[in-house]
């Protein structure tokens, strides 16, 4: 079609063209994206005291990792559900902020119950040391929290997406963003974490039911109510979201894909997994190299503070002080962990920018392995060393602190820039954000149910340690690497002459 005819109406009247919306300036997308401090506060204490904390209750190590399973069923169904609904939403509120505001609320009633859960056993009678009806609704709480966290990432991803619009670089803009108030929640978590005196400064949380270690982990979760509340008034009330025509129906950018197959179909698994066809390779390649990097990841997020306790301090949970004291020291690496987070998150523009975001990403995947092979390697220099009742030596606890805080580069490019990819490369698809959101965040699930039906039983396999899964998310993260390096595309993109 000739191109004057591309801009003429069916009267052959010129089309009135649409005013160019101002770009949205980036103090905006950084209020926006502030409450990912929020979530990830509470993320941060689920990663690094959760896993022994379930242990403590009477759990057995083997199956630990059962209790996460509701993480990526959650994440399966919500947030791609989420994701279309908010897609469609025509609240007078705008289409993200509703799910956002009520993803916090959630968040926050399921730390509740989490923080509490030791007293709501004991008035339910618990009594012995497995602590049945703690656990009960400990699993209550885990799941609504882990629910809630999904139901509130995607929306606000979404959220950024939708303001940035067509502009790629301020799209990895306000992702990185997004990445650097995760690094800071997960800061004063992973701080908040390591700190023993909580019950201290919160005197109400210790009581019979509740011992030195669960008032900690209880005023913890109080920190984290008041810590999300606050980020959520800041995010919510600094977009200037307009309400969705319902005229419009869903807001799709981009060439609409085949209306009668996609764009009026209103089941909602049927969108979801019909638009798989209308990928292209480069798409499918960043949904490969996704999953290979969450098989990576998930052993390390599970068990990272557990391993800490065991591998390097020598202890089992509810077996003298050497565990706990090794948990707060894995959370203080958690913590270094994401300080580097916070500063790649700075840099993650220029990063990309000079390598290309797929050759960066890869490169990341490739020191991860490192990380996770000298964690093998740490463990087996420890495990021939006799302690006795006493400390590891500091050597292997300052290497072991290393490790988890250069680990924090990869995180912060894996929260970031797949994103991006993603956002960037099936908007011409005619995709909603959060249903785009949603699609990747199936190739994050369907890895972690692998690990956590299968991490417990096969560490328990070889022993009981956590060695073997570390092992499998080595090989996972060096292959998901070598894929992203070759297979998607090096592209650079040029440095606008103007910023808004």
């Amino acid at each position: 079609m000739p191109e004057i005819e591309r801009h003429r109406t069916r009267h052959n009247r010129p089309a009135i063209r649409e005013p160019v919306k101002p770009r949205v300036p980036l103090r905006l997308l950084l209020r926006v994206a502030s409450v990912a401090g929020g979530i990830q506060f509470g993320w941060a204490l689920q990663l690094s005291l959760l896993t022994p904390y379930v242990q403590e209750l009477g759990i057995p190590h083997a199956w630990a990792s059962i209790i996460w399973l509701c993480g990526p069923l959650s994440g399966l169904l919500v947030q791609p559900l989420v994701g279309h609904m908010s897609d469609k939403c025509t609240s007078r509120f705008g289409r993200r902020r509703p799910f956002i505001v009520a993803g916090a609320a959630s968040i926050m009633i399921a730390v509740l119950i989490i923080g509490f859960s030791a007293d709501i056993g004991w008035l339910l009678g618990d009594r012995g040391e497995i602590k049945v009806r703690a656990i009960a609704a400990f699993v209550v709480g885990f799941w609504l929290l882990d629910v809630a966290n999904n139901m509130t990432q995607g929306p606000c991803r979404a959220l950024l997406a939708d303001l940035t619009q067509k502009d790629h670089r301020r799209t990895r803009v306000a992702n990185a963003y997004f990445s650097l108030f995760m690094a800071i929640g997960n800061i004063l978590g992973f701080a908040t974490g390591s700190y023993s005196g909580w019950y201290k400064i919160f005197p109400f949380t210790l009581n019979t039911a509740c011992t030195i270690n669960c008032a900690n982990l209880k005023a913890a979760f109080i920190l984290d109510i008041i810590f999300i509340a606050t980020t959520t008034c800041i995010s919510i009330s600094a977009a200037n979201e307009q309400p969705l025509d319902p005229s419009r129906g869903s807001s799709h950018t981009g060439e609409e894909i085949d209306e009668s197959s996609h764009g009026q179909e209103e089941a909602f698994l049927w969108e979801l997994f019909g638009i798989f066809k209308y990928f292209p390779g480069v798409v499918w390649v960043i949904l490969l190299v996704t999953a290979l990097t969450w098989i990576g990841w998930f052993p390390f997020l599970l068990f990272d503070t557990d391993w800490f306790g065991r591998e390097i301090y020598g202890g089992e949970p509810n077996d003298g002080k050497n565990y706990s004291a090794g948990v707060r020291m894995g959370s203080l690496g958690l913590m270094l962990n994401s300080v580097l987070l916070g500063l790649t998150s700075l840099f993650m523009e220029k990063l990309c920018r000079k390598w290309g975001a797929g050759f960066t990403w890869g490169v990341s995947n490739v020191v991860m392995s490192l990380c996770f092979i000298a964690m093998l390697i740490i463990t087996a220099v420890r495990s021939n060393i006799d302690i006795g009742q006493g400390l590891p030596p500091d050597g292997i606890v300052i290497a072991a602190l290393v490790v988890f805080s250069i680990l924090g580069i990869p995180l912060a490019i894996t929260y970031s820039v797949p994103y991006a990819l993603v956002s960037s490369r099936i908007e011409a698809l005619g995709l909603g954000q959060g249903l785009s959101m949603g699609v990747l965040n199936l190739a994050i699930v369907f890895p972690q149910i692998v690990v956590s039906l299968g991490s417990g039983p096969w560490d328990e396999l070889f022993g009981g340690g956590n060695s073997p899964a570390f092992v499998v998310a080595a090989l996972s993260a060096f292959a998901g690497g070598l894929i992203a390096i070759l297979a998607i595309p090096r592209t650079r993109v040029e440095r606008p002459k103007i910023f808004a």
